[in-house]
């Protein structure tokens, strides 16, 4: 099940929602209900793994219990290496077994080691990252034990943040299952940010993929400069509109429910950076491996050069944690190396410019998307011969308007506007005609999310089941 599906919209969300409401008085049962809605959820998608999800809030509630006032302690040390050594190797066999055994075999030149037909978990990158902060803020300090097994499950299986995140650091989440506010209000724009990110999904990614999906489809042979360069923008465009469409979803259905999630986007592709384009992308894994990977590497607090090994280190696992495949541990060492030339002093050069830090951050970050999108370094290097020797492939079988429609265009100028100049337009306009900033909550924003609902349920009718990229991570 998924936040863009029928069944979610119209008879899964609407009976959670209604009962939890009908309970406000017991925040008890609030959370008996939530806790067996998200496993529902999750079943809904993948029964057979749903003791994997039951065995992981077990093993680390327990190991909570143990590790409650043992700070600072040899035992306490040991009890949090089991901990972590236990949620990676559920991570690490799940995930990445056949990928480390492809690795060796092909190291030692034959078949060593017997490959396994395992089925990727959803959400497992997500809830072993969130268990890991508990036990590790827990160790530190920085969190209190949970004694209530039901609380440290609805931690786990909160179905708006389960399967795509946003990664919930514990101490964060923690209080609000006790204490959080329902209000009318709060329940509006929690309404109002799901249907911004439906239609985000719907209206915008999906009407982009398809043409994505059409271009890389090709031979070879067909694919001119102007087509690679279309499906380069498209997949840039709808990576950033299905994952930020998710988590406004996840964000929304949160403040449904009283709960304030982590915001896991900021205008990305209006960075000046690469640097800073990281610290508006996807930021609630940012924000985990800077905590719990860069500074206990020591940050940048030791010298260039551990810096520099530490920010190379940092984005080889971002890019791991993405897939199990080199062509991910590539692109994520394609970000850190231009994160390192940014602290060797491209970025104070950068500086001094006004467009062209701009254009830098967007040529990277596309093509960065290239190698993440096809998946094979071998092709991903032909395309970008077709994209900066356009003069040599101008020739294709097929005219643009045959795999790129109209609509496709109009949703991608929607798209580049809605990545923020149309965001910042608004801010300037506000502040000058002070009778605009009233707009969220009133009759006409109602209005707009009332049609943005009803095209969004039109293409959900009209178009084919899609599922949202990052369900693949």
């Amino acid at each position: 099940m998924v936040f863009s599906s029928m069944i979610f919209i119209w008879v899964f969300l609407p009976i959670v929602f209604i009962l939890d409401k009908a309970a406000w008085k017991s925040r008890r049962i609030q959370n008996l209900l939530l806790l067996a809605a998200g496993l529902l959820f999750y079943a809904w998608g993948q029964p057979d793994y749903l003791w994997l999800l039951l065995v992981s809030i077990l093993i680390n509630f327990f190991l909570g219990l143990a590790l409650c006032g043992r700070t600072g302690t040899a035992s306490g040390r040991l009890l949090l290496a089991a901990g972590v050594l236990a949620n990676l190797g559920i991570l690490g066999y799940y995930k990445y077994f056949n990928f480390f055994v492809n690795t060796i075999n092909k190291a030692l030149g034959g078949e060593v080691l017997a490959m396994r037909e395992i089925a990727l978990p959803l959400g497992i990158s997500f809830f072993t990252f969130q268990a890991l902060t508990y036990l590790v803020d827990l160790y530190r300090g920085k969190c209190a034990v949970q004694k209530n097994i039901l609380h440290m499950a609805l931690y786990f299986a909160f179905f708006p943040k389960l399967t795509q995140g946003p990664i919930e650091r514990y101490r964060d989440f923690s209080h609000q299952l006790e204490d959080r506010e329902q209000s009318l209000e709060k329940t509006g724009a929690g309404i109002r940010r799901f249907i911004y990110g439906l239609a985000k999904k719907v209206l915008i990614a999906d009407t982009l993929g398809g043409c994505v999906d059409r271009i890389y489809g090709l031979e070879m042979g067909n694919v001119s400069a102007a087509l690679i360069w279309i499906a380069v923008l498209f997949y840039s465009l709808q990576l950033y509109y299905d994952f930020s469409g998710y988590s406004d979803m996840a964000v929304g259905l949160g403040n449904m429910f009283g709960f304030d999630l982590t915001e896991n986007f900021h205008y990305p592709y209006m960075a000046s950076s690469i640097t800073d384009f990281w610290r508006r992308w996807h930021m609630s894994l940012t924000a985990w491996f800077r905590e719990y990977l860069y500074f206990p590497l020591g940050g940048s607090r030791k010298g260039a050069f551990c810096t520099c090994r530490n920010i190379f280190i940092v984005y080889m696992a971002t890019g791991l944690w993405h897939g199990a495949s080199w062509d991910f541990i590539c692109w994520g060492m394609f970000h850190g190396l231009f994160q390192i030339l940014e602290r060797m002093g491209l970025g104070k050069m950068l500086e001094r410019t006004k467009a062209i830090k701009y254009v830098y951050t967007l040529l990277v970050v596309g093509v960065g998307w290239l190698f993440f999108r096809v998946g094979n370094m071998g092709l991903s290097v032909q395309y970008l011969g077709r994209m900066f020797l356009p003069w040599k492939y101008s020739y294709s079988g097929y005219a643009v308007q045959e795999l790129v429609p109209n609509q496709a265009f109009f949703a991608c100028l929607c798209a580049i506007l809605g990545c923020g100049p149309v965001q910042k337009a608004a801010e300037g306009l506000a502040v000058r005609f002070p009778a605009l900033s009233g707009w969220k909550g009133s009759a006409g924003e109602l209005a707009w999310c009332m049609f943005l609902l009803c095209g969004s349920i039109v293409m959900m009718v009209s178009s084919t089941y899609s599922a949202f990229l990052y369900m693949n991570f």
